[in-house]
């Protein structure tokens, strides 16, 4: 603990406390307790938080770019969403002769567009370890070029973050198109099964919200170390004076460049846990929009912190849902009011505030 600074940080430690809690305990009452139990918790509740703690591991991945490196990255939900298509692709490849047409190699959509053969691309996508690879490569890849282009060229502030929009809004449209092979407007859904359990089950789902929760934890302790490192340490100072770090002789575009893989990479297997659980992805989740309402998550839990990105999307997500329900006309501008409240009244996010009052109690 002492060598990633939690031993001194009450909040990161009871927001670690609380997601250990939802990790396990949540899933065990699903699974084992009755369904007139008070301590019962229903499946759609487990699927429910499931789906919170992926957006929270991406709220963490883009508060390591933004938070530590400066980088106000418009188009992180772009390695969000490829990481979803790489695990709706195996998904698909494990529907089989389950499928409408009953196709045992091409999904329904494939058949119904006349695809004779199945694209290369596809290709190896019903094992699962070829998946998960591609759930950290393709984001990864995609990042990495995209890095060394703009990194080398000193692009920065605004003129990055137009950039980053840019590219997610490129793949939104590439995506959307039927001869991309991605199943067009539609996506990919009907997913059946994984790792040949029945996705639909309740066991399925407390699994992976137990494996959601494992990852953000592991996630946010990696994040964290690395921030305490000298390579955090050096990301840090280029946030806050990139032209006098460079003086000193730091290859800034290196230190940029790694970060923003390893976020892209986060991202892309937050995206893989999301698919399952909510049992579909489509060019949607390519909307510049959805990278926009990131930053709002990490921007009202307190940038710069890790553990305010993960209060942050939880919070958001958790008012989103009930805001849908309760004035589904008008929950858009109530989450605009309280963004543009909070980011006046409380420009440190929602971790500054309970820093402030844990320091005024303790004085």
């Amino acid at each position: 603990m002492k060598l990633i600074g939690l031993g001194d940080d009450k909040l990161a430690m009871t927001v670690l406390f609380v997601l250990a809690a939802v990790t396990f305990i949540i899933p065990i009452c699903n699974l084992m307790l009755p369904a007139d139990s008070a301590l019962h918790f229903s499946a759609y509740t487990v699927s429910l938080l499931g789906k919170y703690l992926t957006f929270a591991l991406l709220g963490l991945s883009l508060d390591l770019v933004w938070g530590y490196c400066g980088i106000l990255a418009l188009g992180h939900g772009a390695f969000f969403a490829l990481g979803g298509y790489a695990m709706g692709m195996y998904l698909m490849r494990q529907i089989g002769t389950r499928g409408v047409y009953g196709d045992p190699l091409l999904p329904d959509f494939m058949v119904f567009l006349n695809w004779k053969e199945l694209p290369w691309y596809w290709l190896g996508f019903d094992q699962f370890w070829f998946a998960m690879l591609m759930v950290v490569l393709v984001p990864g890849v995609l990042a990495f070029v995209f890095g060394w282009l703009a990194f080398r060229s000193r692009v920065t502030g605004v003129y990055l973050s137009i950039i980053t929009q840019a590219l997610t809004y490129a793949l939104l449209l590439a995506f959307f198109r039927n001869e991309m092979g991605f199943g067009g407007n539609n996506g990919l859904t009907d997913f059946k099964e994984l790792l040949g359990f029945n996705i639909q089950s309740e066991a399925v789902r407390a699994v992976l919200l137990m494996l959601s929760g494992m990852a953000l934890i592991s996630a946010y302790l990696l994040c964290r170390w690395i921030v305490s490192t000298k390579l955090g340490r050096v990301v840090t100072a280029i946030r806050d004076q990139e032209s006098r770090v460079r003086f000193l002789g730091y290859r800034v575009e290196m230190f940029k460049l790694w970060i923003f893989v390893f976020a892209a990479m986060l991202a892309g297997i937050a995206g893989a846990l999301y698919v399952p659980q909510v049992g579909i992805i489509n060019p949607s989740e390519f909307s510049p929009l959805n990278s926009l309402e990131i930053v709002i998550w990490v921007a009202m839990g307190g940038r710069g912190t890790l553990y305010g990105a993960i209060i942050g999307a939880v919070l958001v997500n958790y008012s989103k849902t009930v805001l849908t329900g309760l004035m589904p006309e008008i929950w858009l501008f109530s989450l605009g009011a309280v963004f543009v409240g909070v980011t006046i009244l409380l420009p440190d996010g929602i971790v500054g505030l309970l820093k402030r009052r844990l320091q005024e109690l303790q004085s």
